[in-house]
């Protein structure tokens, strides 16, 4: 079955959506966007992937022409259009819009609002019983004073040339350092460590995006009694930790065994790691 995409406001089968090759989304990489999972046909949390757009959308001066009623009711309709799909995900963009070749976003006329409704699968799924592999990667996350992480943009080339490294060193993700050398985030996940009991992330100022399942996972720790905080990390924590674990809308939770050829742990998904997506698990599946 063709799934069918939103785009501004009309809902199309998704070969037949286009974009304007003048849009500065497509230009410039300039917009913003989300990633929302599908579950029972529900968007899970919704309204903090919302918050998190508008926010990203207002820290680069990009004015939405539509409430977040607007927007939640787009990307419910698109669910209802694709009504086969139970479990799935929602890529939500918002462009600058159509302009000239010219960089300045003056010439935008008007924002474009895509709702896309598909599968994903970032991880295979026996990466999920035996965890995962990684680097660090050279690539140094974004400087805060460049482009804040906490802004989900539509220019991911820094997250994408530590991916990059990580394919060519033949492991699934990469850890990212910010400008100083503290653990910032992977490629495209939140980081967590579990050392001696307590559950620990790097905080927001480390240079990461404040993600809606990170926050998840910090309120399913709180729920189980397991001690959490936001502290700064070094590869030293990272290898020297009893667990670690990533966290993201299309990865979900996944154990991490091995950096850097250091086996974390025991070098296999630890007890904590395994409690609190199993939890996650029920929260969202019901399983």
């Amino acid at each position: 079955m063709e799934r069918v995409v939103y785009v501004n406001g009309k809902l199309v089968p998704a070969g037949q959506a286009c974009v304007n090759v003048y849009d500065h989304g497509l230009l410039y990489g300039d917009g913003v966007f989300e990633g929302i999972r599908i579950y029972n046909r529900q968007a899970f949390r919704l309204e903090a992937h919302l918050r998190r757009l508008f926010e990203s959308a207002r820290a680069i001066r990009l004015t939405m022409p539509w409430t977040t009623d607007d927007v939640a009711r787009a990307v419910n309709d698109t669910i209802a259009a694709n009504g086969d799909l139970v479990d799935g995900y929602i890529r939500l963009l918002v462009t600058r819009g159509v302009g000239s070749l010219g960089i300045s976003p003056a010439s935008c006329r008007e924002p474009q609002l895509i709702v896309i409704v598909d599968t994903i699968a970032l991880y295979a799924e026996e990466l999920y019983e035996h965890g995962l592999r990684l680097i660090t990667s050279s690539v140094m996350r974004n400087h805060p004073n460049a482009l804040s992480p906490r802004i989900k943009s539509l220019n991911y080339l820094n997250n994408i040339m530590a991916k990059l490294e990580a394919v060519d060193a033949g492991v699934p993700e990469a850890l990212m350092l910010n400008h100083v050398g503290l653990v910032s985030e992977a490629t495209g996940d939140n980081v967590f460590l579990v050392r001696r009991g307590e559950v620990q992330t790097p905080p927001v100022a480390a240079g990461i995006l404040e993600g809606v399942t990170r926050d998840e996972v910090l309120d399913i720790c709180r729920s189980m009694g397991t001690p959490c905080r936001e502290v700064d990390l070094t590869r030293y924590d990272v290898y020297t930790a009893d667990e670690c674990f990533l966290t993201g809308t299309a990865a979900e939770v996944i154990a991490v065994v091995e950096v850097d050829s250091r086996a974390i742990g025991g070098g296999t998904p630890g007890p904590i790691t395994q409690a609190i997506r199993a939890e996650f698990r029920r929260r969202t599946k019901g399983v």
